[in-house]
């Protein structure tokens, strides 16, 4: 019997799974499942029961699939001494698939990377899937279709419950400081979750990173897949920024551009443009298809997303931008004076990383959490005028009486978003929706 443990949107995608392969499957939640998640699951007959787990059915399977949101409790350890295999849902569904993998990880840019590498394939005809944290998951994908060719996105929850998962190019596009909360306030642990993406590869496949990130340099002895890297360094095999230019090198094929001809603008999007036409010439895309696919591909949702310019003030969505190095990233690539709207569910944020570009570019904070006292306590002294706020509304009035003609009103939080939104998309859009409304 096939158990899966938490009915979000890995965890049901498992269960479609387990059910399409003849497992006979039982789904159980700590919380109250969603009614839409309830009728996917009785309408293919499989039990299921929330606001709690009945031990003596879960230690009675022979497999658990323990969804990623979910942390390691007295429950898991019980099934690992009851000698139950527990797998993540992204493990279970790997040893399903014919396929090609492509698994990309990172603290940022995971999104926007992944996307650009399913924009590649697809503008080169490839049967390929996009799945993982990105939206809809690998096993709900699979259920319906496999495919020739998969690109996943991947968080370290997803990785953690790994054991044979074995992707064919994996991307660590960068790791910093993140999710502490989850792995004991230890930074080493979350990035040795990170680099569990590799734990299983071969000298056949390929590893793309940044060679400027030290705390995946100082795991790189423990790879044994080939490596590939992108930076500003010297690179003899991967892509190297050096100045305006970039260039990828792959097995003596070469490929130059200005960044001025990428889609994605600022450092950190050059960056993901570079892992994504690695990871493409790898695959034997040619240099015509590449160079296209990074001149026109689309901004993400929720990432740097220009919304609309109220009376001279540009209003911009980074929603997603859920930790400090993404919010460092998006303050980094704004030239004018900014209004920064942030908070949430703090992860165990140091903010200090933030002080010399909240100095350099903020002119003042919109507060937005139930509880914003450690954001007011790290920048009460560098930045003049802090707003606390408790709901988007508010925040987006205050913002828009702070900003001058020219000036920015960025969201971009630092933080989770569950205090008061159901996630980051749920953030996003009642950022933009009251932006039009002003």
């Amino acid at each position: 019997m096939l158990v899966v443990l938490g009915a979000g949107e890995s965890g049901i995608g498992a269960a479609l799974l387990g059910h399409k392969l003849g497992m006979t499957v039982f789904v159980s939640d700590a919380g109250p499942i969603n009614d839409s998640r309830k009728i996917e699951l009785d309408d293919i007959g499989v039990r299921w029961e929330e606001r709690r787990h009945t031990e003596e059915i879960v230690l009675n399977a022979s497999i658990v699939v323990k969804s990623p949101g979910m942390p390691d409790t007295e429950l898991i350890d019980k099934v690992i001494h009851a000698d139950i295999e527990l797998v993540s849902e992204i493990e279970f569904a790997s040893r399903y698939t014919q396929g090609k993998i492509i698994a990309i990880t990172g603290s940022n840019g995971k999104t926007t990377t992944a996307s650009l590498c399913y924009h590649i394939l697809k503008r080169n005809g490839f049967d390929v899937t996009l799945a993982g944290n990105i939206g809809v998951s690998f096993a709900r994908c699979l259920a319906q279709n496999d495919s020739d060719y998969w690109v996943l996105e991947l968080s370290s929850f997803q990785l953690d419950h790994i054991i044979h998962f074995q992707p064919d190019i994996a991307m660590v596009l960068n790791i910093s400081s993140d999710h502490l909360d989850r792995y004991n306030g230890s930074l080493d642990n979350y990035i040795r979750a990170k680099m569990r993406i590799t734990e299983n590869q071969t000298s056949e496949h390929s590893f793309i990173y940044w060679n400027d990130d030290l705390n995946i340099i100082k795991h790189l002895k423990d790879v044994r897949s080939t490596k590939y890297s992108f930076g500003n360094h010297n690179i003899s095999q991967g892509a190297q920024l050096n100045k305006d230019k970039i260039s990828i090198n792959i097995k003596e094929d070469q490929l130059h551009m200005t960044i001025h001809e990428l889609a994605l603008q600022g450092k950190h999007n050059c960056y993901n443009s570079m892992a994504g036409g690695i990871a493409a010439k790898l695959l034997g895309i040619s240099n015509e298809v590449v160079r296209e696919c990074l001149s026109d591909f689309e901004k993400i949702e929720h990432r740097l997303e220009p919304v609309m310019k109220v009376y001279g003030v540009n209003y911009i969505n980074d929603s997603k931008a859920t930790n400090v190095n993404a919010s460092w990233y998006a303050l980094d690539s704004m030239v004018n004076p900014v209004v920064w709207i942030c908070g949430g569910v703090d992860k165990g944020n140091d903010y200090s990383d933030l002080i010399p570009i909240v100095r350099e570019k903020v002119k003042a904070i919109v507060c937005l959490g139930t509880d914003n006292s450690k954001i007011i306590e790290a920048f009460g002294e560098i930045v003049d005028t802090i707003v606390d706020t408790s709901d988007m509304k508010s925040a987006v009035k205050s913002s828009y009486k702070l900003a001058s003609k020219n000036d920015v009103v960025l969201l971009s939080p630092a933080c989770a978003s569950f205090d008061l939104f159901s996630n980051y998309e749920d953030r996003g859009r009642q950022f933009k929706k009251h932006i039009r409304l002003l």
